[in-house]
């Protein structure tokens, strides 16, 4: 098997946080030995001085380590001393940031009043049009000068003012000179990077965090990790990184893909400041972003080595592209079929038809028949207590093999083993069986056994780990599995405490969603800890609904298996030309029964139709109460009024032909 020597992560096996540059940001510093820092953005108008004060205020008042502020114009970026002056008054010293896209004049004025700026090679001295350009050497390199002229001017300036600059890569706004030469990837997203990089490095300026943000939780994962490795081949500094997911949108859906990108980063021991991108009140990103990083600061951040550079070994995937591992197909796992979900119900005292609602699986007395939504439970895990009747079609039993051998005849049933049952057993079933295994049982005196298992085609290995660093681990595993040829579905199982339900969605969608995004895993298993089995019948049906909803939703967002419409909105800022929320959440009431369709939902130019990335359609504000409606990047409409806007929308779906009547909410 081919292996690579990738250097994006020190440590494979263990939790090694990469070590980089430490740059200034007024008097909280970033990189380096410092804690991973928590930052967002204000919604507001920037020119409305008092609302935009309030709201910072309530930022850092939740924990905001760095308040970036949206400077579109020249006059923006001059109000950003007036709300500075404000907050140092009330005796808030935290650093602000100015957001800068199209108006270089701007960014240089605000590097002179803020702590940072924040520029995207995009759109801060290119276009973007959607036109492909053949370039060779020479006209590259002119447009490469032609860059630099527009962009040393504010180089100048921060080394001047001792202003900190972020770089920040935005998969959706490429521009098209960079997708022309390099395409619309994540090798373009960091060469996009990189030329800036390289001018900074030629005037000798170092004072850079870099970011590689996407919609996408894979290309934005593979991009970071790219720009790493590149970072290192070429010599250049181990700059800072911000990490986010553009666009991750709201509530439980917005939580999980944040999670799902940022927390694989982290992971790997990458990442100095996060922002979690969420369609909400930008102070309650904070608790979200709080459980992601608090993992890593309270269990691991004495385990930053003094010397991270080129430790790591070879390993068998390509981390900078998604390659999903190749497994045998048995019955509905593996091969070409999508991850599979499977429930644990086994804590009920009893199961009755109306408990599989929960589960997306629904009886109707009336007719006497069962409906399936698009996110019904695959299998159910009955353990120790079989099910007195027969399950709708599609839905399959797995149970304990001890309870298997005693009770279960059913063609459908499938036993589930440990591995000690599994070498005594007195017989399996002939189509699929469930072997459970940990990752300290995956070793030299087992390989045989697994390779056995693995040869058998009707296996599917349920991977489990007790370690706290239970992501490295179980990566191991499929290493190992792909270094032995071992090409037996694999189902991931976690079991968890009783969670506060932010803090089970971030954990479960980070050490899910991690394994999923690196082409691991069959199947999603999410369990209770023994210890939980006391909860009362409601609130573990509850928990029931929870597990199955956010199964579906980590396939998804790891963009492994689409069960809903997806919403790709942004977390609005001072540009916004309309009510962000309100229109997602109206725009979602009318259209979450579009199975798989993706829909971008935009405050402005700015972030559409670009940063909408792989949208199917898109709603971008265009002009006080306009919105323009776009088609994948073709506009269809513009200057809608925004009271007709919905509407407009969902008549450019049908005429698409995606559109589907909701005849039914289940």
């Amino acid at each position: 098997m081919n292996r690579t020597i990738y250097q994006y992560c020190n440590n494979m096996d263990s939790y090694s946080r990469r070590r980089s540059i430490e740059v200034k940001i007024g008097d909280i510093p970033l990189g380096g030995n410092n804690p991973i820092r928590i930052q967002s953005m204000t919604t507001v108008d920037t020119m409305n001085t008092k609302e935009c004060v309030e709201q910072c205020i309530r930022m850092i008042e939740a924990g905001c380590e760095y308040v970036r502020i949206t400077a579109p114009s020249v006059k923006e970026a001059q109000n950003l001393e007036v709300i500075k002056k404000s907050l140092r008054q009330k005796g808030y010293k935290t650093p602000l940031i100015a957001d800068i896209h199209f108006t270089p004049n701007a960014a240089e004025l605000a590097a002179r009043i803020v702590e940072k700026v924040r520029i995207n090679p995009g759109n801060y001295a290119d276009k973007k049009k959607f036109e492909y350009t053949e370039y060779n050497d020479s006209q590259y390199e002119q447009e490469l000068e032609r860059i630099r002229q527009k962009f040393i001017p504010l180089i100048k300036i921060c080394k001047e003012y001792g202003t900190a600059m972020r770089i920040g890569t935005n998969h959706g706004s490429l521009s098209d000179r960079i997708m022309s030469r390099y395409g619309d990837n994540p090798l373009g997203m960091v060469e996009s990077a990189l030329e800036f990089i390289r001018i900074c490095e030629e005037h000798k300026y170092y004072n850079l965090v870099i970011s590689m943000k996407a919609s996408n939780t894979q290309v934005m994962v593979q991009a970071y990790r790219l720009l790493v490795q590149k970072l290192s081949t070429e010599n250049l500094q181990p700059y800072p990184l911000h990490l986010g997911v553009t666009e991750a949108g709201e509530d439980e859906d917005g939580r999980i893909k944040s999670a799902i990108g940022i927390g694989t980063l982290l992971e790997d021991g990458l990442g100095d400041t996060i922002r979690v991108s969420l369609t909400e009140d930008p102070e309650l990103e904070i608790p979200v972003a709080k459980i992601l990083v608090n993992r890593y600061h309270i269990k691991k951040e004495n385990l930053i080595p003094s010397n991270t550079q080129n430790i790591s070994k070879p390993i068998p995937i390509n981390p900078f592209e998604y390659n999903k591992r190749i497994t045998t197909e048995i019955e509905n796992f593996g091969g070409k079929n999508p991850p599979r979900v499977v429930s644990d119900i086994s804590k009920l005292e009893k199961v009755e038809y109306q408990e599989l609602k929960n589960l997306g699986h629904f009886y109707l007395p009336e007719p006497d028949k069962w409906v399936m939504n698009d996110q019904g439970s695959d299998y159910v895990y009955a353990g120790k207590s079989p099910v007195s009747f027969m399950l709708p079609n599609g839905l399959r039993e797995i149970a304990d093999y001890e309870s298997w051998i005693k009770h279960y005849n059913k063609q459908t049933t499938y036993p589930y083993f440990t591995l000690k049952e599994w070498k005594k057993k007195q017989k399996s079933h002939p189509q699929m069986n469930f072997l459970e295994i940990s990752d300290s049982q995956v070793n030299e005196e087992n390989i045989h056994l697994l390779k056995e298992c693995d040869n058998a085609h009707n296996v599917v290995f349920v991977l489990s780990s007790d370690k706290e660093e239970s992501y490295s681990a179980m990566r191991r595993v499929f290493f190992t599995f792909l270094e032995n040829k071992i090409v037996a579905p694999v189902l991931i199982r976690y079991d968890y405490d009783a969670l506060e339900k932010d803090t089970f969605i971030i954990h479960s969608s980070t050490d899910i969603g991690a394994l999923l995004i690196d082409g691991f895993g069959d199947g999603v298993f999410l369990g209770m800890k023994k210890q939980n089995h006391s909860l009362a019948t409601q609130e573990y049906r509850n928990i029931l609904q929870l597990y199955n909803r956010i199964s579906f939703g980590i396939l998804q967002a790891a963009r492994t298996r689409m069960s809903k419409t997806e919403y790709i909105s942004c977390p609005s800022c001072g540009r916004t030309l309309f009510d962000l929320q309100e229109t997602t959440a109206l725009i979602r009431k009318r259209t979450e029964h579009l199975k798989g369709i993706k829909i971008g939902i935009m405050g402005c130019i700015v972030n559409g139709p670009g940063e909408m990335a792989d949208a199917d359609f898109g709603y971008v504000g265009s002009g006080k109460g306009k919105i323009t409606l776009y088609k994948g990047k073709e506009i269809v409409k513009k200057n809608v009024p925004s009271e007709k806007a919905v509407e407009e929308l969902i008549d450019i779906i049908k005429q698409d032909g995606k559109w589907i009547e909701d005849n039914h909410q289940l």
